[in-house]
């Protein structure tokens, strides 16, 4: 099929919106770039973080944001290798990074100083043809769906890393703060898949469902409970607490409450991260328990192909929701009204 002069997309002209679907110019590729045939993309909270330019970081405007994209590769350029025209292919948050310092050279690219960073940086995937760095973007099986999989180009490879991150072991109990979510509905799986045992933490009886249809064997809902703390240390193995707490909430209490129900030596592996909220615990408690608290970010190269392996070999299952690509303001507004219960895929217009 010949690649179109223009396309739709959903565009942010403005920091903090709105979004306005119009039709833009089709880019063209680099020399080290693929030009990807979007066919479903995910919609992620840091999608509308930078609808509303909420994060210290640098913002392209105007934007095409999106960064969970999956597709077929229509172009390339003559140093992109790795991926050939045809081949089903992702593009992720992080769309191209050096390859060259200290923290490319050792897996650690998400760190480096000149990443750049799908619908935040650089123009994303809510368009129909969108640009990706070929040594970041992610070879697919051509027998996974392209609806299916978009969610893990992110947010399944943002949670596998950070259950990474914990150092949790088979058979220890983690903690899911958001359990319900995007983020966490997939946390859920990979963490079984590793053989861990969850704890779910949410509000409302939609996601007490979902989290339970997952495999969770408590689920501790925060806008019921009246010691939540109480209430996940009564879950686990003598009352001492999780192993290990991820923590991808979207406000800030749920990091600074972490600390009260991590077991000694217990991991709080921060991933959510609400706008201007700080990481705040006890000296005392987190000293004499031994905690340890760190951030996540999102997983390197190899972090993406484990992650997408997980999902093609059956053993996650992203719950989601489809909708068109110019419903896109109407996801964002259920979004903030946190009532999506796992997640939504938008089909791009052929």
């Amino acid at each position: 099929m010949p690649i179109p002069e223009t396309q739709w997309a959903q565009v942010v002209e403005k920091k903090g919106g709105p979004l306005i679907y119009k039709q833009i110019p089709v880019p063209k590729p680099g020399p080290d770039e693929i030009l990807l045939n979007v066919k479903y993309t995910g919609v992620y909270h840091t999608d509308l973080h930078a609808m509303k330019g909420d994060w210290p970081l640098t913002l392209k405007i105007p934007l095409v944001g999106g960064h969970e994209g999956a597709g077929i590769v229509v172009a390339k350029g003559e140093m992109a290798n790795g991926l050939e025209v045809g081949d089903h292919a992702g593009i992720k948050w992080l769309n191209g990074s050096c390859l060259a310092c200290e923290f490319c050279k050792t897996g650690d690219e998400p760190l480096c100083a000149g990443q750049q960073l799908s619908g935040y940086t650089v123009d994303g995937t809510f368009q129909q043809y969108a640009i990706g760095k070929a040594a970041h973007a992610i070879k697919l099986p051509k027998e996974v769906s392209f609806d299916a999989v978009a969610p893990i180009l992110c947010a399944g490879i943002t949670v596998y890393k950070g259950l990474k991150e914990s150092g949790a072991r088979p058979g220890q109990m983690v903690a899911i703060v958001g359990a319900g979510g995007g983020l966490g509905s997939l946390a859920q799986q990979y963490a079984k898949a590793m053989g861990l045992r969850v704890i779910a933490i949410d509000g409302g009886d939609e996601k007490r469902q979902m989290c339970k249809e997952l495999g969770a064997e408590a689920y501790i809902d925060f806008t019921k409970s009246k010691d939540l703390v109480a209430d996940v240390k009564t879950a686990t193995p003598e009352g001492l607490g999780a192993h290990a707490v991820l923590v991808l909430a979207v406000s800030e209490r749920p990091f600074q409450q972490a600390v009260d129900y991590a077991r000694p030596r217990g991991v709080i592996v921060a991933i959510g991260l609400p706008a201007n909220a700080f990481l705040k615990a006890p000296v005392f408690e987190s000293v004499v328990k031994m905690i340890n608290i760190k951030g996540s970010y999102v997983g390197n190269r190899q972090d993406g192909v484990e992650a997408v392996d997980f999902f093609a070999r059956g053993r996650i299952k992203a719950p989601f929701k489809v909708a068109p690509l110019e419903d896109l303001p109407k996801v964002f507004e259920l979004m903030e009204q946190g009532k999506i219960a796992g997640r939504y895929v938008l089909k791009i217009p052929e």
